[in-house]
């Protein structure tokens, strides 16, 4: 038989879909990192997610109870401190891992945990020195802190590079095992929770990002991973927003998406202002005038970018700034600059965010207009210069609106356990299974010749296997709508195909050629028929349902235009034999 174009056109698409689907599970052994805590300190050694972890310690790592294991051995030698701490309030000792407690530039106490709040150390004392070492700034006290507490050292390589630090805890990391291919789950599949959430009103398109990137922030802050947040709408042009937390439980999910959520800005116990149009009437964004990367400077490490830009607040947040800094001291940074002795510190739901310097200029000043200023760090130029634009954008979606900027009621909460999940797949496997062979037998008992039986089931795993490196390259994830779709897709393919057969083998004067045009006839209006029925269903359901339509309008096209006409020239290359 002749290898034809269209054949070869579907030999390439099987190889390019296999190279897409690409089987992790054989090819890297370890853990995946799904998430890595912020400000921790194995993110400040710049592990990042998606790396795999190989070896802890120099112990190889295939699972995650190995991984579990081996951080727990490094862990183990750690014992806790004596720790002798003299404040204002007093002398006090206590064994603990860490200080249990922060402090400010006035060396103020400004939290505490553990047996530090135990040992009776009192809020908003003044710290004069740690086990003998008198603390005389801030900068004092961080040095110590790193030098006393008791830490071991964690070597981890990864896929990528090797890292080292020190620590005292567990790492701030969430891990799984190595997905077996790049094929994601559905939540219908893996297990958690959804939401589909309707806005107060209608909303535009802008509207809609601010509230999905708002929505996002608010699951960063959390500390949540592996979540899916996106916006639909539906035949009727309401708006939606559909979030998907993997691992959660309805209630959880809930809490999370049910709380407004809160903004606060402020200088020591102080409030001045909270997020939203109340205290915040305009944020400089997308204007180099007013917003922008200022420099990058090169550092031992790598290289620093400042970003700065400018906050406009309402006259009540203003006065309110200027009451409090009226009584603070200045101080000098390192690079010169005159600063207040307090920072501005953001919370997001009661979560620090960020803090930051005031400069001296605006003591006791009713200032409208606020410069803000961060930075970005990075191995090289161009990291540091990404690093401080991420940073930049998320704190101006932050002081936009740290409250959601709109009323939300949950319309629809569903709940999937990953065992039930782990069950759907085997039943669709299952069923799969015996739909091929029973479609295999019917197609060999119709044709007797199992020449002619081959390439249809052939041609139906060519399709499945091109479908799901679709999805690989879309980015989209499979659920139990688009299997449905998977499974229409190979009725139709298989009807297609049957439709072929039955022309090629009629006897009538037309030619091979001719008959098989005629099967591709009704086969094209079939296509066009399902097609157009399935557009209305991207929208129907808010969005729910899309995987179904989705699924399966690719599945139609690609049968159309690849593996059928690469059948039909297989078909009639052994019917001239």
């Amino acid at each position: 038989m002749k290898v034809t174009f269209k054949i070869w056109m579907l030999i390439f698409f099987l190889l390019l879909s296999l190279i897409a689907i690409a089987p992790w599970g054989f090819l890297e052994k370890g853990v995946l990192v799904k998430s890595v805590g912020q400000n921790s300190s194995i993110a400040e050694a710049g592990l990042k997610s998606g790396e795999v972890i190989k070896e802890v310690n120099g112990q190889q790592i295939t699972s995650m109870k190995e991984y579990s294991d081996a951080v727990s051995s490094a862990l183990a030698p750690i014992r806790p401190e004596s720790f002798d701490v003299k404040t204002s309030e007093g002398e006090f000792e206590y064994n603990s891992l860490t200080l249990d407690f922060a402090i400010d530039e006035n060396l103020t106490i400004t939290s505490i945990t553990g047996n530090a709040s135990l040992a009776g150390i009192a809020l908003n004392s003044t710290i004069s020195s740690v086990n003998g070492e008198k603390i005389e700034s801030l900068e004092d006290f961080t040095l110590l802190k790193s030098k006393i507490e008791p830490k071991a050292k964690l070597q981890i390589k990864t896929n990528v590079k090797d890292y080292s630090f020190l620590t005292n805890s567990i790492p701030d990391i969430t891990i799984s095992e190595v997905p077996a291919s790049h094929i994601k789950a559905g939540l219908d599949l893996s297990g958690g929770a959804r939401a589909l959430v309707k806005p107060e009103r209608k909303l535009t398109q802008d509207e809609m990002r601010n509230l999905i990137s708002v929505s996002n922030e608010r699951f960063n802050v959390y500390g949540i991973s592996d979540v899916v947040v996106r916006g639909e709408t539906d035949l009727s042009g309401n708006n939606y927003m559909v979030v998907e937390v993997a691992g959660a439980t309805s209630d959880e999910l809930k809490e999370l998406v049910g709380k407004q959520g809160k903004f606060e800005a402020k200088i020591g116990n102080e409030t001045i202002f909270i997020g939203g149009k109340k205290h915040i009437t305009s944020v400089c964004q997308n204007n180099a005038q007013c917003a922008g990367i200022r420099e990058c400077n090169p550092t031992q490490d790598g290289y620093y970018c400042t970003f700065e830009f400018i906050i406009y607040l309402s006259e009540e947040a203003a006065k309110k700034q200027a009451d409090v800094t009226s009584t603070l001291g200045e101080n000098i940074t390192a690079s010169g600059s005159r600063v207040l002795s307090k920072n501005l510190d953001l919370y997001l739901d009661d979560q620090p965010v960020d803090s930051l310097q005031i400069d001296a200029d605006l003591k006791g000043k009713t200032a409208t207009q606020i410069s803000i200023r961060g930075s970005g760090f990075g191995a090289t130029k161009a990291d540091a210069f990404k690093s401080a634009e991420e940073n930049m954008a998320k704190l101006q979606t932050v002081l936009i609106t740290g409250s959601l900027p709109f009323k939300l009621e949950i319309v629809k909460l569903d709940t999937i356990s990953p065992l039930l999940g782990k069950e759907f797949v085997n039943n669709v496997f299952f069923a799969g299974f015996l739909s091929l062979m029973g479609v295999s037998a019917l197609v060999f008992a119709r044709y007797k010749k199992l020449k002619l039986a081959l390439p249809v089931i052939l041609t139906v795993i060519s399709e499945i296997v091109i479908i799901l490196g679709a999805s690989v390259l879309f980015n989209w994830r499979l659920d139990l709508a688009s299997i449905a779709g998977i499974v229409a897709v190979i009725g139709t393919g298989v009807n297609a195909q049957i439709i072929i057969l039955d022309e090629s083998g009629k006897t009538k004067s037309y030619s091979l050629k001719d008959r098989i045009k005629g099967a591709f006839f009704m086969i094209f209006s079939s296509f066009a028929t399902a097609f157009v029925a399935m557009v209305p269903l991207l929208l129907a359901g808010a969005g729910l349902i899309r995987g179904f339509a989705l699924t399966t309008m690719i599945g139609i096209v690609i049968g159309v235009s690849i593996t059928r006409p690469a059948f039909a020239d297989i078909v009639n290359g052994i019917l001239k034999e």
